[in-house]
C-alpha cells in the first residue's frame, strides 16, 4: 500500500524533500467548468458585463494563482514555472464556461497542483465577476487530467476527454 508522503513517521506533517529528485521536465494538465444560467452565459460572451472581460480577467486571475500555488498550499514547494497557460472557452450544453490548464517546469517536483490551483481559481474568478446576475452558478468536473515527468513517469485520467 502507498503511504501519504507528507507525514513523517511519526504522523506529523512535513514537507516532502526533494533535494535528491532529479531535475525533469514536468507537465501537468488540468481542467473544470462552472455552469451558469443561460442569461449569464450570454453575457459572458458578449463582453457588456458591467465588470469588464471575464473571460480575459479570469486568464490573468489563473496564472496569478499557479504562480501562488506555495503560498495557498501549506506543504507545497515553490516553483519556477517555465510555463502556465490558461485556456477558456464557453460551452452551450450546459451553459458553462469551460478552464483547461497547462502547467510546466523543469524541477525535482510536479506541477499538479499548480495547474489545479490556477482551474480552481479561474473559475472563483468567472463566480465572482457574475454573481450578481447569478448566484446560482456551480464549479464542477475539476480534476487533474495528465502528469509527466519525474520518477513516477507518466498519469493519464482515464475518462479524459480530448
Amino acid at each position: 500500500m502507498s503511504r501519504l508522503t507528507h507525514f513523517n513517521p511519526a504522523g506529523h506533517a512535513h514537507m516532502v524533500d526533494v533535494g535528491g529528485k532529479d531535475s525533469t521536465h514536468r507537465v501537468a494538465v488540468a481542467e473544470g467548468c462552472i455552469v451558469m444560467a443561460p442569461d449569464t452565459l450570454a453575457l459572458v460572451r458578449a463582453g457588456g458585463h458591467h465588470k469588464g472581460d471575464v473571460l480575459g480577467i479570469a486568464r490573468v486571475a489563473g496564472i496569478m494563482a499557479g504562480k501562488k500555488t506555495a503560498e495557498l498550499i501549506p506543504l507545497c514547494h515553490p516553483l519556477a514555472l517555465t510555463r502556465l497557460e490558461v485556456e477558456l472557452d464557453t460551452r452551450d450544453q450546459p451553459p458553462s464556461v469551460h478552464c483547461r490548464v497547462t502547467a510546466e517546469t523543469r524541477g525535482p517536483t510536479g506541477v499538479e497542483m499548480e495547474a489545479l490551483t490556477a482551474v480552481q481559481v479561474a473559475l472563483l474568478t468567472v463566480y465572482d465577476m457574475c454573481k450578481a446576475v447569478d448566484r446560482g452558478m456551480v464549479m464542477e468536473g475539476i480534476r487533474l487530467l495528465h502528469k509527466s515527468g519525474g520518477r513516477s513517469g507518466g498519469w493519464n485520467c482515464e475518462a479524459a476527454r480530448p
